[in-house]
This record gives C-alpha cells, sequence and structure tokens, in this order.
C-alpha cells in the first residue's frame, strides 16, 4: 500500500488537472482525485491486482473521468437553479518576479492555454461532451479509453469530442494575447476603471465586449451578460462608484487568474466584512473581449488563503 500511495501521490497533480478542467472548481477537483484514490486503494492493494496495470497513470485518469462525469450530471441540475449567472471557481495565484505564478503545482493544475473563457465555455457542453474534450484535445487520452471511461462505443466518442470541439472553437471569445500584451491591456483597464475614465476605459473594449458577473445570489447583479464597450465601460464605473460608499480601502492586486492576467479587487464593509472580486479576461488585439466578475464568496474564500 505504501508503494501504491507513493505512485498516486506523483500523479496527484495531473489527475487535479484533468478534473479542474472538466469541473470548474478546485474544490470539487480535490474531491473527485480524494475519490480516485479510495477506488484506487481498494481495487489495487493486492500486488497481483497492480502488477495488472501496465498504463497506472492511464488507469487512474479512467477512474477520475467517470467520477467527473456522474459529478457533471448531477451539477446540471444544481446550475440550473443557480441564481444568476455562473462562473468557475477561480485559481488565483500571486505573480512571481517572472510575472508568472511561483507554485508549480497551480501550474500544474491549469496547464496551457486554459482561462476563464474556455472553461465558461466549457460549461455549455453536456456532460458527455465535455468529458470527452478535456480527455482527449487537452490530455491526448486515445479514444478507446475515453470510451472506457463513459461507457461508450469509440465513434460515439469521437463524435461528442468533435462537437464539443466545434461549440469551444465558436463560442469561445477572441482570447490570443501575449502575456506581455495581457499585462499591458489589464494595467489599462485597471487604471482606467480607478481614475473613472470612461473614455479610456472604452478604448480598451472591444465593441463587442461581453461582461459576466457571478455573485452567487449574495451581491446584486446582472443575470444576464452586459454586451457592448459603452454599456461594459458604464457598468464598471458604476460598480466603482458605488463600492466606496460601503466599504474602506479598496485595493486592486495584478494577479494569474486560471492561468491569465487578471486583478484581485480587496475591500473591508464598514460593518467589518470582507469583500472580495476576482476579474479574469479574455484580449484579442489589444482589447478586452471578454470580463468575467467573480463575487461568490463561496467561490473565492480559497483565493490566496
Amino acid at each position: 500500500m505504501q508503494d501504491l500511495a507513493s505512485e498516486f501521490e506523483a500523479e496527484r497533480d495531473h489527475l487535479t488537472a484533468v478534473a479542474y478542467r472538466m469541473l470548474g472548481s478546485r474544490a470539487e477537483a480535490e474531491d473527485a482525485v480524494q475519490e480516485t484514490w479510495l477506488r484506487c486503494s481498494g481495487a489495487l492493494s493486492d500486488p497481483a491486482a497492480r502488477a495488472e496495470i501496465r498504463d497506472l497513470r492511464g488507469w487512474l485518469t479512467t477512474a477520475t473521468a467517470r467520477i467527473c462525469l456522474d459529478v457533471l450530471r448531477s451539477a446540471r441540475v444544481r446550475r440550473e437553479a443557480y441564481p444568476g449567472q455562473w462562473l468557475p471557481e477561480p485559481v488565483v495565484t500571486r505573480l512571481g518576479p517572472d510575472g508568472f505564478a511561483p507554485d508549480p503545482a497551480d501550474r500544474a493544475v491549469l496547464g496551457e492555454e486554459l482561462g476563464t473563457a474556455l472553461m465558461v465555455v466549457l460549461e455549455r457542453l453536456t456532460p458527455e461532451q465535455r468529458v470527452a474534450f478535456v480527455l482527449h484535445d487537452a490530455f491526448g487520452v486515445p479514444f478507446d479509453e475515453i470510451a472506457t471511461a463513459m461507457g461508450s462505443t469509440v465513434p460515439a466518442a469521437r463524435q461528442l469530442a468533435s462537437r464539443a470541439r466545434r461549440a469551444v472553437t465558436d463560442g469561445a471569445p477572441r482570447n490570443t494575447a501575449s502575456r506581455a500584451e495581457q499585462r499591458r491591456v489589464v494595467e489599462a483597464f485597471l487604471g482606467a476603471t480607478e481614475t473613472g475614465d470612461l473614455d479610456a476605459l472604452m478604448a480598451v473594449l472591444a465593441p463587442d465586449v461581453v461582461f459576466v458577473g457571478d455573485s452567487g445570489g449574495y451581491f446584486p447583479a446582472a443575470r444576464q451578460p452586459i454586451v457592448g464597450a459603452e454599456r461594459v465601460a458604464t457598468f464598471v464605473l458604476g460598480l466603482l462608484r458605488l463600492l466606496p460608499s460601503e466599504t474602506a480601502d479598496l485595493r486592486f492586486e495584478i494577479v494569474e487568474v486560471d492561468g491569465a492576467i487578471g486583478v484581485l479587487a480587496d475591500a473591508t464593509y464598514k460593518d467589518g466584512r470582507p469583500f472580495r472580486s476576482v476579474l479574469s479576461f479574455a484580449i484579442h488585439d489589444g482589447r478586452v473581449t471578454a470580463a468575467y466578475n467573480q463575487l461568490n464568496p463561496e467561490k473565492i474564500a480559497r483565493v490566496l488563503s
């Protein structure tokens, strides 16, 4: 069991990355990985059974996918009853001297080219499409193993991944900025909001920019996405004018959110309660094409905790 536990721990970051992409929640991803360990320790505690598994990572990935598929199917009902707009639980990390998250574990969870924009589009897929897409396109799992994990056929698994791929291509906002361009645009966005400069803020927003806010019902928030540079700029500056009347010591920090440059806002309500918000972006050609504001305290309770 000690050898099996060591082998499992070596795969934990990989499994957490798989589960996070599927579930959009770090907490749920960690729960899924722990459930994978319970299944692994139960099924492979016998050395003879372990010896039959040539690819432990593949076995564990398949087991994690099955667990996540069950979670996604049950979550569908919860999401339909969710108050307002839904955004994933963000992974937020302070930037190191090189401008990247210094924690290798967070980098492993996020992998490459993640971002809130992709996570939001993945949420629109069916559970089966999401599992097939994540396993194949993000982690290169062969379709025969995907079919086994999902209890389907190889052609069905291919079709699910193909449909998901088209949905991601068609539905994701334009998001092509390099790390340096992300930093420049986010700094310009933040500077314009802090000074209340409507024209400067509109200049950094794409004409068809989309703003999505998730308050989980804890705060007043738009129940539908806000679209258009002028509408988004006016809405954002309105929020910034409202907060100082209710809070004190409002602070902004540029951080890494889901693998890209974002903003963490911290303040304290006048009655002593903390306020926290996480902003993430999609950026293309020097402008913000989408902005995501996570306000739900249940989803950001663990941010930088």
